[in-house]
């Protein structure tokens, strides 16, 4: 029987060792993932939101093992990414793809279009090489790019097509989960809207799940089946869509949905401001680690962490607010 959640994380943590002196001594710890557990149910969307340097990005380059955990569990389709050897981590990885954020950066720029996609295509087997240039155009058509385009080098293009060519390239493998890290972040909001489009046309077409990483609420909200949501290290809160955007309930979570605009200069939306600097992931507070900066803080919240519970309808919170018992 096929496993329902295509991706299992549990408990993942990864600390980034401060060294310092001559000798380069490890001094401390930047805890940029601070103990993480989800799911992702197979053919959906969960959405990874919080602020700049909260831990998304992080994430997403363990799971893919692009940077190595210092602990934890992330089961893709059964198997341990994590206790993989290099040989089977290989074999494994078509079935686990990225999608990266600044689409320009992730493109050899001495390539053409044809051998950026297809180059891991020859290399794992994908096709027969009688049907390699057969292949590559279908993915390349599937994408929205036009044949012509095989040929061409990346400084040739603008944006949005760049990132099309990276959901290509992705796509050239035939993954289950494709790891998309602020794939739209950097086009304009037009563009923006044509790439998540197309990737929900692509993940309905073939069975696709996505993590769909990324700051911008509204992006999520149009892509994501769940959403969870990060601070410091660690998720603060977790739900399906509806539920988060309808009826959230931490006061980060507030304050993040306060501040997303809309498009309508009659509704005037009461903001939460957040006081004060996120803290220091070398040094996160005791605790809460949103107290520093909680509207709502109360005194246990600065001495003890709250735990992560399900308060009904899959809706899963963090906070001394509500009952922790």
């Amino acid at each position: 029987m096929q496993n329902q959640n295509i991706l299992e994380v549990k408990d993942l943590v990864k600390h980034f060792p401060i060294k310092s002196g001559i000798l380069q001594r490890t001094v401390g710890q930047v805890k940029a993932v601070d103990g993480v557990s989800f799911t992702i149910k197979r053919g959906e969307t969960f959405g990874l939101v919080g602020e700049s340097g909260c831990g998304k990005t992080t994430i997403g380059r363990t799971i893919i093992r692009l940077t190595n955990p210092t602990s934890g569990e992330a089961i893709v389709d059964g198997v341990d990414m994590f206790g993989m050897k290099k040989k089977e981590l290989r074999l494994a990885r078509p079935k686990v793809q990225m999608i990266f954020q600044d689409p320009y950066s992730s493109l050899d720029p001495r390539m053409p279009v044809g051998e950026i996609i297809g180059e891991a295509v020859r290399e794992h087997n994908i096709v027969p090489k009688d049907k390699y240039r057969e292949y590559i155009l279908k993915i390349m058509k599937d994408c929205g790019l036009r044949p012509y385009y095989i040929d061409r080098y990346p400084h040739e293009f603008s944006g949005g097509q760049r990132q099309r060519i990276c959901i290509a390239r992705a796509l050239a493998l035939n993954p289950d989960l494709i790891i998309a890290d602020e794939p739209v972040s950097a086009l304009d909001v037009s563009i923006q809207a044509q790439i998540i489009n197309l990737m929900k046309d692509l993940q309905r077409e073939r069975g696709l799940t996505y993590l769909f990483i990324s700051h911008d609420l509204s992006v999520v909200e149009h892509i994501s089946n769940t959403v969870g949501v990060m601070y410091l290290g660690s998720l603060v809160e977790k739900a399906p869509k509806k539920e988060i955007f309808k009826s959230p309930m931490h006061p980060y979570t507030k304050a993040l949905l306060s501040a997303v605009p809309i498009p309508n200069p009659d509704i005037k939306m009461n903001r939460t401001i957040l006081e004060g600097d996120i803290p220091s992931p070398a040094n996160p507070p005791a605790g809460c680690k949103f107290h520093t900066r909680c509207p709502q803080c109360m005194e246990i919240c600065k001495k003890e962490a709250p735990k992560f519970k399900d308060y009904g309808n899959e809706h899963m919170v963090a906070c001394h607010l509500y009952d922790q018992k």
